[in-house]
């Protein structure tokens, strides 16, 4: 391609949103625009840095002379000459030769063979690029699978737990009143220990929570399934609300078992957390 040859390098690490960091050799504005807007269209999210190396013939660069620096040398050189008596002359090589005469400058970054080089890298850098989060895909998404049936279980689990939750809160109940009453010839009112035992249960019950919690795992797994768009966002999402259901369901027990079991639950959510991050 007339001597214009590019390589690029992209890395990707994860991110919430889409950030692209160009590095390596300065192109024309457009050039960049152009490789920055191609890797937009295949990719939803991540941080991708991209590093553009150009070989030694597109960075090739030739020289102008400052006319207005040679000048100033030339006046420069024949006063030192007069100064020590010397009246050789000064030679164009010599003059060539001081700081600033001669001016490198590099090829042109925005010609068209160079742009269609880099258009071609760049395609080819995308397609590895793409060809190994395809495999990071599948490998990724055999974890979230079991992590997600295990946060299944254990909703399972807390489901069970909170069932007997209301009798647990009665006997407790029961027995701290027998030890109040225990050395008083008070008398307990039976219709008024059902009505406040009926109160407790009810905000110890945690169906509605276990019920979401089970829906938000559904929509995770069903979202995992989709392979013709973005998923990322909607799965942090739905991660988040998890986190707070779990976190309503510890609030009301009383119970350290349940308390365990969301503990758990939530550092296995926390896990899930971070390998959203990687998900476009």
């Amino acid at each position: 391609m007339d001597g214009s040859r590019a390589s690029i390098e992209i890395r990707s690490v994860n991110h919430r949103f889409m950030d692209v960091k160009l590095r390596g050799a300065s192109l024309d504005p457009a050039i960049e625009e152009k490789v920055q807007a191609r890797l937009r269209k295949s990719i939803g999210r991540g941080a991708l840095t991209v590093t553009i190396k150009l070989d030694s013939q597109s960075r090739a660069a030739v020289s102008r002379i400052d006319l207005v620096a040679a000048r100033r040398a030339h006046t420069a050189l024949r006063e030192l000459a007069d100064s020590v008596g010397l009246e050789q002359e000064i030679s164009l090589s010599l003059l060539c030769s001081q700081p600033g005469v001669m001016v490198a400058t590099e090829a042109d970054r925005s010609s068209e063979p160079l742009a269609a080089s880099i258009h071609q890298a760049a395609e080819a850098a995308l397609s590895e690029l793409l060809a190994m989060r395809e495999r990071e895909g599948s490998t990724l998404q055999r974890d979230l699978t079991a992590r997600l049936e295990r946060l299944g279980e254990l909703a399972t689990t807390l489901e069970g737990l909170a069932k007997s939750a209301p009798d647990e809160a009665q006997k407790r109940l029961n027995d701290r009143l027998q030890r109040l009453l225990s050395n008083s010839k008070v008398t307990s009112d039976d219709a008024r220990l059902a009505q406040e035992v009926a109160l407790l249960s009810d905000r110890l019950d945690v169906t509605e929570e276990i019920v979401r919690v089970r829906s938000h795992l559904g929509q995770l797994a069903d979202l995992m399934k989709t392979a013709d768009k973005p998923i990322g966002r909607r799965m942090d999402f739905l991660v988040q609300e998890l986190g707070r259901e779990f976190n309503t369901v510890a609030s009301k027990s009383q119970s350290a078992e349940i308390a365990s079991t969301v503990v758990e639950a939530k550092a296995g959510l926390e896990k899930i957390r971070e390998q959203v991050q990687n998900i476009e």
